[in-house]
């Protein structure tokens, strides 16, 4: 730690943004506590421990702020010598999860790989690797973007080599997700617009073959469609979320105090744990909780906009953006508002990769923060 430490400049000021490091306390405490009310009867049933989620979240809580705050205290114009390692490391995590003894299969998908008596989920790395990865090779060549073997290429094979490595997990919605974040950080960099018609014209028809070719994801995108189809197989999930997030009503049924996570909404405690907080806290806690959510992305923007580098910039707004829309992508399912995906639900969802690796992006958009607010 003392020598990850040594990297931060010397006589650097320490001022912060007090709204974005607020807004990300706040989102963790939040978190942790509607992960015990949504975990522990669960919890009791299966494992015997009522706190069996809550007490793995909040050890990796601890581990991931021990990073956060490494992380929003280093050099990043040191740790950016090191990209190529990291990203190069990222992939053969994820090509780890292939090899057996090493890799673990749950429900068809090969997505974590065995860490001791844990798991870790190496596409989480991706979504912290990948944005920093395309703010430092669009910041390096900034002059180049016009040609496409020098400026555009590099960085789309990249991004293409983790969407093949994480779609080959079994699992396309994280893919094509960070596939998606990737070109908004592209069109940030000022690429031309012809590139996304072609990547379009390719993914697009990809995208159908991909849902067509595996009968989960079609069953998915069928209930999605037409619910009444299957209500007790693909469609169960969605369906009793929404009747679980209605029941809460307006003011709620009150911390601890939902029914439904009982047993009505399967994995409530991970990605549907959205369903539970809206139970307990009605409409008025979630109407506060997206403006948390709200004052948390738009610090991020506001740092990513004063920023006086181009990779400042490019990585605020790209960390920014892969929280913000895994954050309306999670609601949005659970509302049925889009097809079911696995997409977490940051601060709040079951797994230390995903919480920990959010507070890692937290801690550089803090790092970003101050150098906006130490000029």
């Amino acid at each position: 730690m003392s020598a990850l430490l040594a990297m931060e400049q010397p006589g650097r000021k320490t001022k912060t943004d007090h709204l974005l490091l607020a807004s990300v306390l706040l989102l963790t405490g939040i978190g942790l506590v509607t992960l015990y009310s949504a975990s522990y009867a669960f919890a009791d049933r299966w494992f015997g421990n009522s706190l069996y989620f809550i007490s793995r979240q909040a050890v990796l809580a601890a581990f991931g702020f021990g990073l956060f705050f490494i992380v929003s205290r280093a050099n990043l114009e040191l740790v950016r010598e090191w990209i190529f390692p990291l990203v190069i490391g990222a992939m053969i995590l994820c090509v780890l999860t292939f090899i057996p003894g090493i890799g673990v299969m749950k429900n068809g998908a090969t997505r974590w790989i065995r860490l001791g008596s844990s798991t870790y989920q190496p596409s989480e790395l991706v979504k912290l690797v990948l944005p920093f990865y395309l703010a430092h090779i669009f910041d390096k060549k900034a002059d180049r973007l016009d040609s496409f073997s020098a400026g555009v290429l590099p960085p789309t094979m990249i991004t293409v080599i983790f969407f093949v490595l994480i779609y080959m997990q079994n699992n396309f919605s994280t893919a094509f997700f960070i596939l998606f974040n990737a070109m908004v950080i592209f069109f940030l960099a000022g690429i031309k617009l012809r590139y996304f018609f072609a990547a379009a014209a390719i993914f697009l028809p990809l995208s159908v073959f991909f849902v067509l070719t595996r009968e989960h994801r079609l069953r998915r995108f069928i209930s999605f469609l037409w619910p009444e189809i299957d209500p007790q197989g693909a469609g169960y999930q969605v369906k009793n979320s929404i009747i679980t997030i209605s029941s809460g009503g307006f003011w709620g049924k009150g911390i601890g105090q939902g029914t439904r996570k009982i047993a009505s909404v399967p994995e409530i405690h991970s990605d549907f744990i959205f369903a539970s907080f809206a139970e307990e806290g009605g409409f008025v806690a979630v109407a506060l909780i997206f403006v948390l959510f709200a004052l948390f992305v738009f610090a991020a923007y506001r740092c990513a906009l004063k920023s006086r580098t181009i990779f400042g910039s490019l990585l605020g707004f790209g960390l920014g953006t892969m929280i913000f829309s895994q954050i309306l992508l999670n609601t949005a399912v659970v509302v049925g508002a889009l097809p079911a995906t696995g997409i977490p639900l940051p601060f709040f969802s079951a797994g230390g990769s995903s919480l920990a690796t959010t507070l890692v992006m937290c801690g550089l958009l803090v790092n970003n923060s101050r150098e906006v607010f130490n000029v």
